[in-house]
């Protein structure tokens, strides 16, 4: 009687000579498949999809039972599609509804999830009917695909109201698809590089975090005491509701509170204290803007991780933090396990940045799509929630309501200035406001005027600011910053400074440090900045001009201004029209701001404060209504209610429109003070150059395309290790203003970037 034949999922080699080892050191199949259906179904047992998971886990790799595929492993054959043939059998077998979404999920485990419409046979629907893939029924000597009850499906995410129906369907095939990839990705590299498995650290619990998080509350708390005001009593009372409010069931939150009001710390509270009274996996904490990410992780990182400690506590993911492709033995030590928890965010506290998280929610690829079931029964907060990009804001709040009436989660708005997005919202689906009272609250905080002074030319901005100690002036692009500096230069050559993103982490932080010093001595202080400094950035003027723009923008303006209440006459913050080069050219700027001076003239006809939550409200309002046809300006959600009836989902097509930034931006090391040039020294004569990457980010710039051309042209920029752009020649770097403008290096002017 013959053996029993052998069918392998995976090879393996010598680490040292590469060559593959003998059969006995191989994967077997079956091994592999069971392991990644256990995994895959704890992962989607999370929202009751648990048998789906097992069943996408035993038959993503079916087609491996082919001898051609077996051939393949011995290098005897071509590459050999081997995810179509799992595909097949699960549409087959479990029917048009079930097993099309099922079909989705292994026919794209490798290539990403592909379009559902008709048309290339790379689509779902040409994979499926393809005849020519080779005979992988061997499957059925080792293993019996489950056959799937009405329990089964009992719990899995339904479609709350009709007009969710498709999104809500795609979104729940994403979600399992998400589960497969990782648990594949897991096994893989558990067989495959035990070492990087066996990196993968142990995290510490919630709970312990929360005791950790109190401790340094309760040191924040003292400090408050020690200097009694009106402001610090305020910030005390919104952390104390944040606390008792997260005793509430899950769902969604808004969290209204003043700019200066602690919301960091009080938001966090918040999602600790709910996450360990309603066993939550993580807190998820999402960012508008890259460059106040690594000022919250570190925040949260002084509050949350011991000293020395190893576990990955606190994840900061975002467009800095995607690592270059390289074997795992040339990794950074150091960075080993934050690197792997980045790719399925399996953390306690991750800190993302709403690129990275809603791109993500509506990406195709394996490699975006492993962390979203870590989205699960989790805390989510959006800082600064009125930063989500108008032209996918229904998509975005879409995707959100499926996270909390599905998925287990509770989500969290938190701003001072709440957009009004009730009428936006699908399911059903209602927010509670964590502060009981947040008229009351913006009268404590109110510590600002707001004019609004109509057009004012360069010269006449540079006249008043010449004629002020202390005073900032921040406006819509970088262009308009460097000219109305150079005006004030003009007026008065001393104590005046410029911000912008043109400037590397490192150079912005000095300046920063000089402004807040100058400030706190009461010298000369002027600074022309773009709007990077309303985000989060601790400066504290008398007086603030605003270059029109939107209410929102507005109010984290004033922010800057009078930002402890110390000046009992009260800080000024006027908004004025600027030169056309003041206004970005790039999309609906000018009608965004022509909605804020309307609410500034509503809020004057009804005695209310422009910031008041009312005038936001108006502010929000209006604009929506004005902007509701760009809420969603690529047609995501009617793209997948066209295929809602077969399931014809365009996932690779969705996954492409879904671009936040609508223009690719590369990031470039630049030679700002010596340090730069020792880091960039050691990572070009560095055997492993792309493992210097990490500490190179403080002297990154980001350019675009054009831009990048600009300076090839010119030889000032050079590819290290295949992955680092370098500029090269120090006259490109300016002292003031940071990297030069493209029109510096003949390329286009006016782009508009933070």
């Amino acid at each position: 009687m013959d053996d029993k034949r052998l069918y392998y999922g995976h090879t393996k080699e010598d680490p040292v000579t590469k060559k593959v080892l003998p059969k006995t050191d191989w994967q077997l199949l079956l091994d592999h498949l069971l392991i990644v259906a256990q995994l895959a179904e704890a992962r989607a047992a999370k929202f009751g999809a648990g048998k789906l998971g097992r069943v996408v886990g035993l038959a993503h790799d079916l087609g491996k039972y082919s001898d051609e595929f077996q051939q393949r492993l011995e290098r005897k054959s071509a590459k050999v599609d081997h995810a179509t043939a799992g595909a097949k059998e699960v549409d087959e077998r479990y029917g048009p509804v079930v097993g099309r979404a099922l079909a989705y999920a292994v026919a794209g485990h490798h290539g990403g999830l592909p379009d559902g419409t008709k048309g290339t046979e790379k689509n779902l629907p040409g994979r499926l009917k393809k005849t020519d893939i080779p005979n992988y029924q061997a499957y059925i000597q080792e293993l019996v695909l489950p056959k799937l009850a009405e329990t089964d499906l009992s719990d899995i995410p339904r479609p709350k109201t009709k007009n969710m129906e498709a999104f809500s369907r795609a979104f729940f095939i994403r979600m399992l698809f998400s589960c497969l990839v990782d648990a594949d990705y897991l096994d893989t590299e558990s067989f495959m590089t035990p070492d990087r498995a066996a990196a993968r650290a142990e995290t510490v619990s919630l709970a312990i975090l929360l005791m950790r998080l109190n401790v340094q509350l309760d040191k924040l708390g003292e400090r408050s005491r020690e200097q009694p005001s009106p402001i610090n009593a305020a910030r005390q009372d919104i952390l104390a509701n944040c606390v008792a409010m997260a005793q509430q069931a899950p769902g969604l939150f808004t969290l209204t509170v003043p700019t200066g009001g602690g919301k960091t710390y009080s938001s966090l509270a918040f999602g600790l204290n709910h996450a360990v009274k309603y066993d939550k996996d993580r807190v998820i904490y999402v960012i508008p803007y890259t460059s106040i990410i690594e000022q919250n992780a570190q925040v949260f990182r002084e509050a949350l991780e011991e000293v020395g400690a190893a576990e990955p506590v606190v994840l900061e993911h975002h467009s800095s933090f995607e690592y270059p492709d390289m074997s795992f033995e040339d990794w950074n030590p150091d960075e080993k396990a934050h690197r792997l928890a980045s790719e399925n965010w399996d953390a306690p506290v991750v800190v993302t940045t709403a690129v990275q998280f809603f791109e993500s929610l509506f990406a195709n690829r394996g490699s975006r799509c492993r962390k979203l079931h870590n989205m699960v029964n989790s805390v989510i907060i959006l800082d600064e929630a009125q930063m989500m990009p108008v032209e996918f804001l229904k998509p975005c709040l879409w995707a959100l309501a499926e996270l909390v009436l599905n998925y287990g989660a509770t989500v969290v708005l938190c701003t001072a200035t709440q957009p009004a997005v009730k009428p936006l919202l699908p399911g059903g689906l209602t927010s509670i406001e964590i502060m009981p009272n947040p008229k009351e609250l913006q009268q404590i905080f109110k510590r600002v005027t707001v004019e609004y002074a109509g057009a004012m030319t360069d010269e006449q901005v540079a006249a008043a600011m010449a004629d002020k100690q202390q005073v900032l002036t921040i406006v819509n692009t970088r262009r308009h910053a460097r000219l109305l500096f150079d005006r004030l230069q003009q007026q008065i050559p001393e104590g005046n400074y410029h911000l912008s993103a043109r400037m590397c982490p490192a150079h912005r932080r000095q300046v920063l440090d000089t402004i807040r010093e100058a400030l706190k001595l009461g010298k000369p202080c002027r600074v022309v900045a773009t709007q990077l400094i309303e985000a989060g950035v601790d400066v504290d003027f008398p007086v603030v001009y605003r270059a029109a723009a939107g209410l929102d923008s507005i109010a984290q303006a004033a922010g800057r201004c009078n930002r402890e209440g110390r000046r009992h006459e009260g800080g000024r913050v006027i908004v004025f029209d600027p030169e056309k080069h003041g206004m970005p050219s790039k999309g609906r700027f000018q009608e965004v701001a022509s909605i804020a001076k309307e609410a500034m003239r509503w809020a004057a006809r009804n005695s209310e404060d422009v910031q008041s939550p009312e005038a936001i409200e108006f502010y929000f309002s209006e604009f929506f209504s004005e902007e509701e046809k760009y809420l969603d300006a690529t047609g995501i959600i009617q793209s997948l209610d066209a295929g809602k009836k077969e399931l014809a989902f365009p996932f690779t097509e969705i996954a492409e429109k879904f671009q936040l930034i609508d223009s690719a931006t590369f990031p470039v090391v630049v030679p700002w003070d010596t340090r730069a040039e020792e880091l960039m020294a050691e990572a070009e004569y560095h055997p492993l150059p792309a493992s210097r990457a990490r500490s190179l980010q403080p002297y990154v710039v980001q350019i675009y395309q054009h831009e990048l051309a600009a300076l090839e042209k010119t030889r000032a920029i050079k590819l290290v290790g295949g992955i680092l752009l370098f500029v090269t020649d120090r006259s490109f770097y300016d002292d003031c203003f940071g990297l030069k403008d493209a029109g510096e290096v003949n390329a286009p002017q006016g782009v508009w970037i933070f």
